[in-house]
């Protein structure tokens, strides 16, 4: 099934970070090509604590064919395997973070898992990477394209392309 990730850094060397991630999920074992990813992109801090610094977003998206929640287990170990901690605060700076945005047309809702993401929908860090990807994606849930939920963010400025390749 066709899954995707959105990744994303502040501290350190954020764009090594994304890379470090995406080649970490590149050697999972359920993880099959084709595997597509997006530009880089740099925003501001959404939620962050004063004085965060500009992330750097990527979205990945590959072939799984596995759990869901046992990829969501790998994605945490990846976190962690490059220096996150897995009692990290919500919504502060980090090494990397890592999104699991949707997987086919799983619908999940735990306590632990949600998919497809549930705010995917409302973050134009996730969708200008993801539109890079497939523009024409219609979200499980949602009755607009990418694209067409992109443009309703009015070209706001707060998404930069920073790289095209990575």
């Amino acid at each position: 099934m066709r899954t995707a990730v959105a990744l994303g850094s502040n501290i350190g060397g954020r764009l090594e970070n994304l890379r470090a991630a995406r080649k970490a999920i590149f050697h999972l074992a359920n993880v099959k090509p084709p595997i597509l990813f997006s530009a880089v992109y740099e925003t501001d801090p959404v939620g962050c604590e004063p004085g965060a610094g500009k992330f750097l977003n990527v979205v990945v998206e590959f072939e799984y064919d596995g759990d869901p929640a046992r990829l969501l287990e790998q994605l945490i170990q990846i976190e962690e395997a490059l220096g996150r901690k897995r009692d990290h605060p919500q919504n502060v700076s980090r090494i990397i973070d890592v999104d699991l945005l949707y997987c086919g047309e799983q619908r999940i809702d735990d306590e632990r898992l949600q998919l497809p993401h549930p705010r995917l929908h409302l973050r134009e860090f996730v969708l200008r990477p993801l539109a890079d990807i497939w523009p024409e994606l219609v979200l499980l849930g949602e009755r607009k394209t990418v694209s067409d939920l992109l443009a309703d963010f009015k070209d706001s400025g707060a998404v930069v392309r920073f790289a095209k390749s990575w």
